[in-house]
């Protein structure tokens, strides 16, 4: 059985097609244009704006032309994450679902569920010739995952909803209104190189089998670090061995927990025996620490050929392998205003080091301005203890939950209809798009929903088929009974 076979069959056929498509950040240009494409053939009006998201309108149903207008969004790019043994190429190859029992998942690589089944949802009901609804605005933002460029150069005065639904978060039954800010730092510096000394045998360690995740989402999963656990080994290796790293990277995404790392050291071979005994007790001792939350754990050490390399000085190899255990991971602080929710956080995602540079990637999220500012304080007084030079970007503001918002209201009233329950009110510790589309359309009221996604940008990602229908379900229920404008309300109570 294919996706296309899945019900609601319009939503599983266009997330199908949009599969199709290699679609990593600032790679949406293909994608976006086809989707122009198609929606010229449906006769509905497009426009892409100044910093190429696309816009596309649809008129109300025959009667619903006086309700408040709606804006469906989501985003056009996914997280590309693959296994390290798995060939697939993300600017050129299509993503290959496949269905495994009540989920969507692929092969070796995120499936781009996240938001591949938001814009999916959206087309359907574009594409709709009988749902019932008001006028439709749907917005296509790229660049959501390495930046949010989208949603940051979005111009005020182009979209003419009040309501905004947006279709990016990932637990069904959870309605969310609120969401973290972010930021992404940089860390970089020389280093000082020299041959590899006389008498020295090289060795390559790798950590593998993490299950990584969302760096907002899963942040407080006490999953582990590739790269912290390959610093832990290596700082307990110096006073013993001395090793010289001669490379080191980790992760690859500053908004994807780090699943693997990979380094190469120089040992003096005299220790070569003693030091590969060493590395398989710390690999026991990491795999209890971390049999309930990383079961999959690996950690492996192979000799390799010495060739003519470049290591580290003894001095820089204990400097970079320092600053990597004193950056700040995880969870920072949680919120003492609502429970269970993480405060501020912060993900080291992405280390890159060889004989002549460190380079560092972080990314800091907070539900308060205050709370980013302190843990970006403390990372520039690491950075500056270390010489590092820090450079910090795509800052972007959180969005403050209005629980008297009249799109909740909708949602939580169509939501109990359809369900006989209550959807549970949220702030997500992940950085929606709504703090940015708010800062541009201050007077827009917004929620955020979506089915249950599991693995988020991890090779793990999968979707539940059973919510999406819920989801779609929900969606179309709720443009159905968008209240008449107020305008229009006052208008029929005097006539």
């Amino acid at each position: 059985m294919s996706i296309e076979q899945l019900s609601p069959t319009a939503l599983w056929q266009h997330f199908a097609q949009i599969c199709q498509f290699p679609r990593p950040s600032k790679h949406e240009i293909a994608l976006r244009d086809y989707l122009q494409g198609w929606a010229q053939s449906k006769n509905l009006t497009t426009k892409i704006d100044q910093v190429g998201n696309l816009i596309i309108r649809k008129a109300a149903s025959p009667g619903m032309e006086q309700r408040i207008g709606v804006v469906l969004q989501a985003h056009l790019d996914m997280v590309a994450q693959k296994n390290e043994t798995t060939l697939h190429d993300f600017l050129t190859d299509p993503i290959l679902p496949r269905i495994d029992g009540d989920w969507v998942r692929a092969s070796g690589t995120t499936l781009g569920a996240d938001n591949g089944i938001g814009v999916a949802a959206a087309l359907a009901v574009l594409g709709s010739e009988d749902l019932v609804h008001g006028p439709i605005e749907v917005l296509l933002t790229i660049d959501e995952e390495a930046g949010m460029t989208g949603a940051q150069g979005l111009e005020g005065g182009l979209l003419q909803g009040q309501y905004l639904l947006n279709l990016d978060t990932e637990d069904w039954g959870e309605v969310y209104v609120g969401c973290a800010g972010g930021v992404d730092v940089e860390l970089n510096r020389s280093l000082h190189s020299e041959p590899l000394p006389a008498g020295f045998v090289i060795r390559e360690l790798a950590v593998t089998g993490l299950k990584g995740g969302h760096s907002g989402v899963d942040i407080h999963l006490d999953r582990g670090n590739a790269i912290k656990v390959m610093a832990r080994l290596i700082s307990k290796a110096i006073p013993l061995f001395e090793p010289r790293l001669v490379s080191m990277r980790g992760g690859t995404l500053r908004n994807a927990l780090p699943r693997e790392a990979f380094a190469t050291v120089a040992i003096p071979a005299c220790d070569a025996v003693q030091f590969d005994r060493f590395v398989a007790e710390f690999a026991e001792q990491v795999q209890l620490e971390l049999a309930f939350s990383e079961p999959s754990c690996a950690l492996t050490c192979k000799p390799v050929e010495a060739a003519e390399v470049l290591t580290l000085s003894r001095i820089d190899t204990r400097l970079v392998i320092d600053l990597l255990l004193a950056l700040p991971h995880g969870v920072r602080r949680w919120s003492p205003s609502v429970a269970g929710v993480v405060e501020t956080s912060n993900n080291l995602g992405v280390v890159r080091i060889d004989g002549r540079r460190f380079e560092a990637v972080l990314m800091l999220r907070s539900l308060t301005d205050l709370g980013l500012q302190e843990l970006q304080s403390m990372i520039e007084s690491v950075a500056r203890l270390g010489q590092l030079n820090i450079e910090a970007s795509g800052a972007y503001p959180g969005w403050a939950p209005d629980l008297a918002s009249g799109a909740l209201k909708l949602v939580q009233d169509v939501y109990q209809a359809l369900y006989s329950d209550v959807p549970a009110v949220k702030v997500i510790h992940a950085g929606l798009e709504c703090g940015l589309i708010g800062r541009a359309y201050p007077n827009l009221e917004m929620v955020s929903f979506g089915p249950t996604i599991r693995g988020a940008h991890s090779p793990d990602e999968r979707v539940q088929i059973s919510t999406v229908a819920q989801f779609w379900d929900l969606l179309i229920a709720c443009l159905a009974a968008v209240p008449v404008l107020e305008a229009e309300k006052k208008v029929a109570e005097l006539a």
